[in-house]
């Protein structure tokens, strides 16, 4: 047997790390929507890859805010093709009111693509989820109510409406008026609740199928087609680490991957096609809903996070839990998504305190742990030990470079580098998208060549 080895100089490409997933280092609302847009600037594809409308990014251009659930936020760049990708889950009612909230606002969707292979909300699932959710009672998950969870498990079930049925009005009549007279059994019988009429709900949605019939394609080959021709390509998760379905803090999660895997899986891309992970966290911990979250103030510092931070939610204007930042969800969130670097947004919020503490391990039963743990609970249980740095109570809204940052911010940025073992390349100071410090361009510029532990700019190249 002859074997004919070929060695490949990959470099004569003379291709930047282009590939690049964005994701939520912590339980969501870590604002990504704003990251995600100012490396909008420098993709020419921007896809959307799991979670539903019960996901939001906020983003503020020129004082305008643009509050997006389902579209990416790169659709404000008209240039770049943007992707709801095979993972997501699309209610076509609020999706079409995003699209004319967005034509009313002048800002063309032309480029906007729907995968065909994404599934459908229904109403039967909106109305399940809120049922449910009333019925756990005192057990509840703190679900948006959007009909997200069902749509997921119909999906794993079997039994879902995809995008490419909406637009065959034959397949869509046929599935429906089994699926709703099995849905209105569940409905009547187990939440006493009216049934749906099978036949309005197959008009509405052959209705919403016309609308959305032109940006309906095979994304995953548009995608891969993408990287053939060396377009640089960005992934955006929706919620954070800590609500995967798999590695989030169980069962106060969402239905769905936020995690950098899920990125390939939610769009139909092999792993070796990402080049580099970028992790969002704020420069404190937030979540909204149920759950365990050892480092949340209940008191006057809570308030006064919550009320800086304006932390409601994009979707539904809950109000945020608010607590420090927690050094262990971040490495945590490092290890599962093999984070290159971060992006530390809303320090401005820290401006005007005298002291910040920062969590650097855990209580659990008298012993002191540095990993987070994998126990739903021993989370609960958890009691955070804390480090204690010093404030710099000024302003940092208007600095634009690290050298116009006040020492002990500086010092405070450095300090959750060591900690999360991973060097910071973005910090956002504020909602619009020039209260930003770039140390370094994530997708153009070389892969370590960001803020480390030490506090200066690493020139390095791998």
């Amino acid at each position: 047997m002859q074997i004919i080895i070929v060695c490949v100089n990959f470099s004569s490409f003379n291709k930047p790390l282009a590939n690049v997933v964005v994701i939520g280092a912590q339980w969501g609302d870590e604002g990504k929507g704003k990251i995600t847009d100012l490396l909008s600037k420098s993709a020419d594809v921007v896809v959307r890859y799991q979670g539903g409308v019960n996901a939001g990014h906020t983003v503020v251009v020129k004082g305008q805010t643009f509050k997006l659930h389902l579209i990416p936020s790169g659709i404000l760049y008209p240039d770049t093709d943007c992707i709801i990708g095979c993972g997501t889950v699309i209610d076509p009612e609020l999706l079409i009111q995003e699209l004319d909230q967005l034509q009313a606002l002048k800002i063309p969707t032309g480029n906007l693509l729907i995968s065909q292979t994404a599934h459908v909300t229904m109403p039967y699932h909106r109305i399940i989820d809120e049922a449910s959710e009333k019925q756990r009672g005192n057990h509840k998950i703190g679900t948006t109510g959007r009909g997200i969870g069902p749509t997921y498990a119909d999906k794993s079930e079997r039994t879902g409406i995809r995008v490419q049925d909406l637009m065959d009005s034959d397949t869509l009549r046929s599935q429906l008026r089994w699926t709703i007279n099995y849905k209105n059994v569940i409905l009547e019988k187990l939440y006493n609740l009216p049934p749906l009429d099978p036949e309005k709900v197959i008009e509405e949605y052959l209705g919403y199928a016309e609308r959305l019939r032109p940006y309906v394609v095979d994304t995953s080959l548009f995608i891969y087609d993408a990287i053939q021709r060396r377009r640089n390509i960005l992934f955006e998760g929706a919620q954070g680490t800590l609500l995967d379905l798999d590695h989030g803090t169980y069962p106060y999660v969402t239905s769905s991957n936020p995690v950098a895997g899920g990125a390939c899986v939610g769009t139909g891309v092999g792993p070796t096609m990402i080049d580099r992970v970028i992790g969002v966290a704020k420069a404190y911990t937030t979540r909204v809903g149920e759950g365990p979250f050892p480092t949340e103030l209940n008191g006057k510092m809570g308030e006064l996070l919550c009320d800086r931070g304006a932390e409601f939610g994009t979707t539904t204007g809950r109000k945020r839990r608010c607590g420090w930042f927690d050094a262990l969800i971040g490495r945590y969130a490092v290890r599962i998504n093999g984070l290159d670097c971060l992006a530390i947004t809303k320090l401005d919020v820290l401006d005007e305190l005298e002291e910040i503490n920062v969590c650097v391990a855990y209580e659990i039963d008298g012993k002191l742990i540095e990993e987070f743990p994998s126990s739903a609970r021993q989370f609960a249980n958890c009691k955070p030990i804390y480090k204690t740095l010093p404030g710099w109570q000024q302003s940092t809204t208007e600095c634009r470079s690290l050298d116009d940052l006040p020492k002990q911010a500086l010092d405070y940025l450095k300090f959750l580098a060591e900690l999360m073992e991973v060097p910071i390349a973005i910090v956002s100071l504020g909602a619009s998208r020039d209260q930003t410090i770039i140390v370094e361009d994530p997708i153009h510029g070389p892969k370590r060549a960001l803020l480390h532990a030490n506090g200066s700019p690493v020139q390095s190249v791998v």
